[in-house]
């Protein structure tokens, strides 16, 4: 028993240290938080995605997609790609910035749709999802043996707890965030971020 929770605890810290790190997912949970604009939606798909992507990575298939460098190098250049493209949207609203802070009151129509299939993007196109769920934890967890199942539940539970504190949590800094200057700087740190992991991962690829 101790041994369990003891793997438990090692995968959800794991996890969460991947996890918590700044990124185009983290903000994006974040801004929709601070509009309470589709939220649990927003949560729910995070937390499923990262469950799915954690339970492929434990049982291996992080290996077999290793083996094969064509699928590292395409994911390399569509995820870059990726990355550039939302950085260099994070840097316009840097230099562009709105007269007003985030609004955070109603709700445009069609907006959940639009939010879903923005996380999903976010999520499935973006391959340091699959680095960090599928490849290190998938690895890390390899090393447990029998409790490696043990360990992605914790991982997969550190999920759960980041996105929904960081999705319904945001609400308690709207306030600060509805100020302009606020949020250019969160958007210049993920201008910077994103920009800087998307030519690294196209310069590896």
């Amino acid at each position: 028993m101790t041994s369990s929770l003891t793997t438990a605890a090692a995968g959800f810290g794991t996890g969460l240290s991947l996890i918590v790190a700044i990124g185009a997912q983290n903000a994006f949970v974040l801004r929709q938080g601070v509009r309470r604009d589709a939220v649990l939606a927003v949560v729910g798909i995070c937390a499923l995605s990262d469950a799915a992507l954690i339970a492929l990575g434990v049982g291996g298939v992080g290996a077999v997609v290793v083996a094969w460098p064509g699928a590292l190098t395409a994911v390399g250049w569509i995820g870059g790609a990726f990355l550039l493209g939302y950085g260099a949207l994070a840097a316009r609203r840097v230099l562009r910035p709105a007269a007003t802070g985030l609004e955070t009151a109603g709700e445009a129509a069609g907006s959940r749709r639009r939010a879903v299939l923005t996380c999903l993007a976010m999520t499935w196109l973006n391959p340091h999802v699959y680095l960090d769920t599928v490849f290190l934890l998938g690895s890390v967890a390899a090393d447990h043996g029998p409790l490696r199942w043990t360990f992605g539940l914790g991982a997969v539970l550190a999920s759960v707890c980041w996105f929904t504190a960081l999705g319904f949590g945001a609400r308690l800094l709207s306030r600060f965030l509805a100020r302009p200057t606020a949020w250019r700087v969160l958007d210049g740190l993920v201008a910077a971020t994103m920009i800087v992991l998307g030519l690294t991962l196209i310069a590896g690829a």
